[in-house]
């Protein structure tokens, strides 16, 4: 199984196991008299082996992550990091940016002369510039993982 088709799983089994959750925790409980909607301990023991499943495939895939080696990015956990950082630091810079530019401020300015003035403190093109190289180096790192998800095996 390649790292890409593993974490596809992981997603599936993520979101079977909330499935789970809340058909349990809405067959938790029923009124005397009534049959409950669905079988709730069959169900928390379908969660319970969903999840085991969940468990092997983060192990392996943490593994995985560890072991390979994605370019000068270290390993594939180094590359995550990296492309983790450079989105928060990304975002960051745009929002530094638009604040500067007063995006989302209300009104249409000064109306008076006798109203102040907002100034920026920030230099809006140099931090564009800055979020633009940022975008970049997004794409670039997160091709490389795509590509290492597509060409490596999981390891066991």
């Amino acid at each position: 199984m390649k790292l890409a088709e593993a974490l596809a799983e992981r997603a599936d089994t993520t979101r079977r196991v909330e499935q789970l959750r809340s058909r349990v925790v809405d067959s938790a409980r029923y009124q005397e008299g009534e049959t409950p909607a669905e079988d709730a301990p069959q169900l928390l023991a379908e969660a319970g082996e969903v999840l085991d499943r969940l468990e092997l495939l983060i192990r392996r895939i943490n593994r995985t992550n560890a072991a390979v080696r994605v370019g000068e990015d270290g390993t594939l956990t180094d590359a995550l990091a990296r492309r983790d950082v450079l989105r928060l630091r990304h975002s960051v810079i745009t929002a530094a940016a638009d604040a500067a530019a007063g995006s989302g401020t209300r009104g249409y300015g000064r109306q008076l002369r006798s109203e102040l003035v907002m100034l920026s403190a920030l230099s809006v093109g140099e931090l564009r510039a800055q979020a633009d190289v940022l975008a970049r180096e997004i794409r670039e790192i997160d091709v490389r993982i795509q590509r290492a998800n597509w060409e490596v095996d999981l390891l066991e």
